[in-house]
């Protein structure tokens, strides 16, 4: 599919305009079709190009909008402006990854809600997704990392919520259940990679890796 130029001659004088064309294949070879002429259909149909047409029973190539019925519209460019420009997919993976391995449910049954304004189950999320993302100070959490990512709207909890203090606490709710973290992710990760191994060794002080001694 594509688009061809049409010069013809009116009273004179040279017009131009332009054809929607088609390629398809016969058992004589290729061959081309004008699926539409532009300056026949309305504004909506110039922006966006027509459907092209069906060719039940012959090979052809594929449609641009199968099963799509594109709607246009004009956009003034000098009107867009950017806001709110968050960063997103590091924070995205992480809630996900975070789902997979369990932990999300986990950190819910260790740490129920109660009458606290944000859960601590969803401040230790943040604290782990900050370290999978940008490992960094509680302070720098929350004066900078949280504000210039997207978890705002995926975890729900808005940027002012978010402080040092609360950061703090999370980490003291969080401690009591240190073994049972460990147990759970230790058995999640032979889980999800087939892993048989009697030790797990691991490192959060620099590059933050896992690492498994496998047994012989």
């Amino acid at each position: 599919m594509f688009i061809r130029p049409i010069h013809v001659a009116k009273n004179g004088k040279p017009h131009a305009y332009w054809a929607l064309v088609e390629s398809y294949c016969t058992q004589r070879g290729p061959r081309q079709r004008t699926v539409a002429y532009l300056e026949q259909v309305d504004k909506q149909g110039r922006l966006g190009l027509p459907q092209a047409a069906t060719g039940a029973g012959r090979c052809y190539q594929r449609h641009l909008f199968d099963d799509v019925e594109p709607q246009w519209v004009q956009v003034d460019l000098r009107r867009v402006r950017v806001e709110r420009c968050l960063d997103f997919g590091g924070a995205w993976l992480a809630v996900q990854l975070l789902e997979r391995s369990g932990l999300w449910s986990v950190l819910k049954e260790l740490l129920p809600e109660g009458r606290e304004d944000i859960s601590w189950a969803l401040m230790a999320m943040v604290l782990v997704i900050a370290r999978f993302c940008d490992p960094s100070s509680e302070l720098y959490i929350a004066e900078h990392f949280y504000k210039r990512t997207a978890l705002c709207d995926l975890l729900g909890v808005p940027a002012e919520k978010i402080d040092d203090d609360r950061l703090y606490r999370a980490l003291d709710r969080l401690l009591p259940h240190k073994a049972a973290l460990e147990t759970h992710l230790k058995q999640r990760l032979g889980q999800l990679f087939d892993l048989e191994y009697d030790l797990l060794l691991y490192d959060v002080t620099s590059t933050y890796p896992f690492d498994f001694a496998q047994s012989l």
